[in-house]
């Protein structure tokens, strides 16, 4: 009688696990069947902890794979009421065959897993891309760090690519970390890119520019000599370097990189306009003129250099009446010779002045640069007019100021 108890009580046992495991067939069939409301609900009541049935279920690798899969089916799901059934449906697949692969110790479901996996990777890029194009840089940044988390899984390797490294979802990954304003792990993957010749200079360009936004011009520096080391002959780098040094008053070693990145490019005007504004910077106004003329040679629609070399005549003009006011009054010839000296100087500054008036005026891309320099090169005719008593000119520009800032 005792048997018959036992294998009574042995039957409703297995019985009831059959049971249990019948609810996570039964999930996948709702799945199957596009069902997917159904399928969730279905599957979640197989690992909740509170349902006394789900101890049959809970930490069997199955369950875990299927809920994979229906997750899966959420964010694939074109409907938009079963797209929120799950916040980050790939995010929940993901843990579910992690999952599933930790309870699987005899690795019978690995090969189905595996595949499940490498569908996964897919959705995951499509997120990825389509959350960078709508601005959400952090789910970008979270689809991308998952797409790498399946790649370094041991599963995912094997010999025919256990060193591989996939160079562009990582630079993707700095990208949107950089545009959510994450820059240490900006900086993080794109030093992993640039360890890969990922990119080339560009890597290095945004490591230092991450930096920079950081207020760490150390490293930012730092970061663009070790591009500059790699690739010599990248322009970009050097510009990169120049501004850097500019911006920190270090003149020597901005001049440095200019001179290499003029050799590299001799046909670029924008170097030998930066190589005339620190000329001018430092107060060497000769060699400034002669490299402001040379990028006008360059580029004859060049406004800013037009621009600068006025100024140097201006400002020599200036410097010439303060000569002109030192003079004592007890000698009046000697002013008017120092003043007429300084009239001839202004004069000089006027061609170059109209040039960048006219051609900053007619720029096919104006900004707000080009707005400047057209109304700076017209205040300055402006009062080179009425000194040198040119009042037709005068009145013509002065109309012009006027129509420009209505």
């Amino acid at each position: 009688m005792k048997k018959t108890v036992f294998l009574f009580a042995l039957i409703i046992s297995v019985t009831a696990v059959f049971a249990q495991k019948g609810k996570v067939s039964s999930a996948q069939s709702y799945k199957d069947a596009g069902k997917l409301d159904q399928a969730v609900e279905t599957i979640e009541l197989t690992i909740d902890p509170s349902n006394d049935k789900s101890d049959k279920t809970l930490d069997w690798p199955k369950t875990w794979e299927v809920r994979g899969e229906i997750y899966q089916a959420v964010y694939q799901s074109k409907d938009a009421n079963y797209k929120k059934l799950a916040e980050n449906p790939l995010a929940e697949a993901l843990r579910s065959y992690k999952k599933a692969l930790e309870l699987d110790d005899k690795g019978r479901n690995e090969n189905s897993i595996k595949i499940k996996l490498t569908l996964l990777v897919s959705d995951f890029t499509d997120q990825a891309v389509q959350a960078f194009n709508d601005n959400n840089y952090d789910l970008a940044l979270q689809s991308f760090k998952q797409i790498l988390e399946v790649q370094e899984m041991p599963l995912m390797k094997d010999d025919t690519n256990a060193e591989v490294v996939d160079t562009v979802i990582i630079f993707n990954a700095g990208l949107a970390a950089y545009n959510a304003e994450k820059y240490d792990e900006a900086i993080k993957y794109y030093e992993e890119a640039a360890k890969h010749d990922y990119n080339g200079a560009r890597t290095f360009e945004l490591i230092s520019s991450s930096y920079i936004l950081q207020q760490d011009t150390a490293n930012a520096v730092d970061a663009l000599q070790r591009g500059f080391e790699k690739y010599p002959d990248n322009s970009s780098i050097m510009v990169a370097l120049i501004n850097i040094y500019l911006n920190s008053n270090k003149v020597d070693e901005a001049m440095k990189y200019l001179e290499l990145a003029i050799k590299n490019d001799p046909e670029n005007a924008s170097f030998h306009f930066a190589r005339g504004s620190l000329y001018d910077k430092t107060g060497d106004t000769e060699k400034a003129i002669e490299a402001y003329k040379d990028a006008i040679e360059i580029k004859e629609d060049f406004a800013d250099a037009y621009y600068n070399l006025g100024a140097i005549y201006y400002n020599n003009g200036v410097k010439q009446i303060e000569v002109a006011n030192a003079v004592p009054t007890n000698q009046p010839d000697k002013y008017e010779e120092e003043k007429n000296k300084a009239d001839e100087v202004f004069k000089q500054a006027i061609p170059p002045m109209e040039k960048a008036a006219m051609y900053a005026g007619a720029a096919e891309a104006a900004n707000e640069n080009t707005k400047q320099t057209e109304l700076s090169a017209l205040e300055t005719l402006k009062t080179l007019y009425y000194r040198l008593k040119m009042m037709d000119k005068f009145d013509e520009v002065n109309a012009t100021l006027e129509e420009l800032k209505q």
